[in-house]
């Protein structure tokens, strides 16, 4: 009496697993497919703009980041009256500029960069020069925007290193320099904060190498 219903529910549990098992090998290729998809993107999602970063961020990183003060706790780099061995990098994504000797960083500053539309950045990617043209500030009446302490990187003067951007009463605009090394947020410059800046024009000298890519 007691074998037989405890061998009919294991021949209808045997059932339900072959079931299951068929259900999954015929499963349609496109439900795969979508679940594969969303998989991919989550994994994207994820992605910070540290990920993009060509450096490890340095221990002297200020923390929390002040848009006032130099990037780092530590000094800035010593240069030679001539040196020729310096280059700047800059990533966009990763929201940073690094000061290279020798190809090695010596500095890294909070930046941001052109903001990204359709996938591309409005700062222009390539290897570029610092220019003899430099300023304590500007005004642009188009962008009703400006800025401290720049110096040009392209041939035109249209792109450029400077400070966080100033208003029209030249006060900075404390909104926009909080994005400073969070996140692109300008129409092509490269912001830098007001002390990092300011060491840029007076230090860097012209001809030095700018190499700009998106990570």
């Amino acid at each position: 009496m007691k074998k037989g219903p405890l061998k009919s529910l294991t021949i209808f549990f045997i059932l339900i697993i072959c079931v299951v098992s068929l259900a999954r090998v015929y499963m349609p290729h496109s439900t795969k497919e979508a679940g594969k998809h969303e998989a991919e993107q989550k994994t994207v999602m994820k992605k910070t703009a540290a990920s993009y970063r060509p450096y490890q961020d340095p221990a002297s990183l200020r923390k929390p980041y002040d848009w006032h003060k130099p990037s780092q706790t530590t000094p800035y780099p010593k240069l030679k009256r001539l040196e020729n061995d310096l280059s700047i990098r800059v990533s966009l994504k990763g929201n940073r500029v690094y000061i290279l000797r020798d190809h090695e960083r010596v500095y890294t500053m909070l930046a941001s960069s052109g903001v990204f539309k359709k996938g591309k950045s409005l700062t222009p990617t390539g290897t570029f020069k610092i220019r003899y043209d430099r300023g304590a500030a500007f005004y642009n009446p188009n962008l009703n925007e400006g800025a401290s302490n720049w110096v040009s990187w392209d041939e035109q003067n249209v792109y450029l290193f400077h400070s966080v951007p100033t208003k029209s009463n030249g006060q900075y605009h404390k909104k926009e320099a909080q994005k400073l090394g969070v996140k692109p947020a300008s129409h092509g410059c490269i912001r830098l904060s007001v002390a990092d800046s300011n060491w840029l024009v007076e230090h860097i000298p012209a001809g030095t190498e700018v190499i700009i890519k998106n990570k």
